[in-house]
């Protein structure tokens, strides 16, 4: 009986061990993003400075006056547009963009791109479930974003009707988590 118990109690200290380690592991996961790790130690701007692929969404965020915002305590969930992104709105209007005096429209284009909270993947897609196909989410800058499901592939839909899909997603942040985009999503 003494060995029994003995032995019930060894499988549920490896058991709870076990646990611990595989929570431990996921929230110290690191994702490649534009070929460098992004650590979830690290807070957003910590980590996007290091992608190759968010250089424009970088310097934007810089012309804004946003990096201390997004250096923040959060959390902050943030639908982060690549280079290529940027590269399909029409010519020339990210350098008009990162301009002084458009200073305000950047900011509120780069806030329409950030909710509040840390909403992962699983996250989204539970609300999309929830609410029959659809779920909305209201942004920083005070504007709605649409999330649907298309097959297994996570979209957004911005409020002039543009549709951005989810590239990578869940990568965690000490501050929230960044969803990376192919398109920029543009407020009303």
């Amino acid at each position: 009986m003494k060995k029994t118990l003995f032995s019930l109690a060894l499988v549920a200290l490896f058991s709870v061990a076990t646990t611990t380690t595989v929570s431990a592991q996921a929230k110290t996961k690191t994702v490649m993003v534009g070929g460098a790790a992004m650590y979830p130690t690290k807070n957003i701007i910590e980590n996007a400075v290091n992608s190759k692929d968010h250089t424009t969404l970088v310097a934007a965020v810089k012309a804004a006056g946003l990096v201390e915002t997004l250096q923040g305590a959060g959390p902050f969930t943030v639908f982060a547009p690549t280079n290529e992104a940027f590269n399909k709105l029409p010519a020339g209007t990210v350098e008009t963009l990162v301009k002084p005096e458009n200073k305000a429209t950047l900011t509120k284009i780069l806030t329409y791109h950030v909710v509040a909270g840390r909403m992962t993947s699983a996250d989204i897609a539970k609300a999309i479930k929830a609410g029959g196909g659809k779920a909305t989410f209201k942004t920083v800058s005070g504007g709605t974003l649409t999330a649907m499901m298309k097959g297994k592939a996570l979209e957004l839909k911005d409020e002039k009707g543009g549709i951005s899909t989810v590239t990578i997603a869940d990568v965690l942040q000490s501050n929230g988590v960044i969803h990376v985009v192919n398109t920029v999503l543009m407020p009303q």
